[in-house]
């Protein structure tokens, strides 16, 4: 069993810098959670999957924590009317793939409840978070699906770039409120080096697409607080846009793009 807790550890360090905001309090919290667990301090629900058990430990050490410090986040100034909760239904559903009744088994809910959530918090961020969003990826049908989906969520694409300069040269030009990147690109470059060199000149959230997640997700050095995965799901990217632009921060963005490869 402890080798199974210890194999989830990278997608709960996902779910919960989604959560959080920052990668600092969500890798706190998932550190919290293991340890209670392999201490005995923490006990899984015998009667549910793993996965499922998982992560309601995870909710049970936020809420322990007094949700991870998001009294002090600029999402409360931005969006008081989104409970924690509304957050949580949101990336249970959408980043993580869990179907509304296990995402309710995970927050000791019932599933219409969830639901109720659920809904509420998509009809919230749509309506109060429309941005101007730069999306870097090299393959034209997916640069065009993402495309597709950010537009559905009310928000203005300004550009889809494929290289690295290209990227750059149209940030300073249309000065995005968000940023969308792969992390290998056409001309051997990377969107990290990208988005980096982006946030040097502004300010702005970014939200990095890579097929290997458990390449970045180790909690051993500066990573990124969004990261979707491929191939991705729809729900997944209306999920982590919404979570980008509510938790953005100044203080936070220098450091949302140093990653190593």
């Amino acid at each position: 069993m402890p080798k199974q807790i210890v194999r989830q550890a990278p997608y709960l360090r996902r779910y919960a810098r989604a959560l959080t905001g920052s990668q600092a309090r969500g890798d706190a919290l998932v550190s919290n959670a293991i340890e209670g667990l392999l201490g005995g301090v923490l006990n899984l629900d015998s009667e549910l999957p793993l996965r499922v058990g998982l992560y309601r430990v995870l909710h049970q050490v936020w809420n322990w924590d007094g949700k991870s410090g998001s009294d002090d986040s600029p999402a409360d100034s931005r969006l008081q009317g989104l409970s924690p909760e509304r957050r949580a239904a949101l990336l249970l559903a959408g980043m993580e793939g869990f179907p509304p009744e296990e995402g309710a088994k995970v927050l000791q809910i019932d599933k219409a409840e969830f639901e109720a959530i659920l809904a509420a918090a998509q009809s919230d961020l749509e309506q109060q978070l429309a941005s101007r969003v730069l999306i870097i990826e090299d393959e034209p049908i997916i640069a065009l699906d993402l495309t597709r989906l950010v537009r559905e969520l009310g928000h203005d694409v300004v550009g889809a770039a494929s290289t690295h300069s290209e990227a750059v040269s149209l940030a300073k030009a249309k000065l995005p409120g968000l940023v969308l990147a792969d992390i290998r690109l056409a001309d051997g470059s990377n969107g990290i080096d990208a988005a980096n060199d982006i946030l040097a000149e502004m300010d702005v959230p970014v939200i990095f697409i890579t097929a290997f997640p458990e390449h970045l997700l180790t909690g051993e050095r500066p990573e990124p607080a969004f990261l979707i995965t491929k191939p991705f799901r729809e729900e997944a990217v209306k999920a982590l846009v919404a979570q980008a632009l509510f938790f953005h921060s100044p203080r936070e963005a220098a450091g949302v793009a140093q990653v190593a490869l």
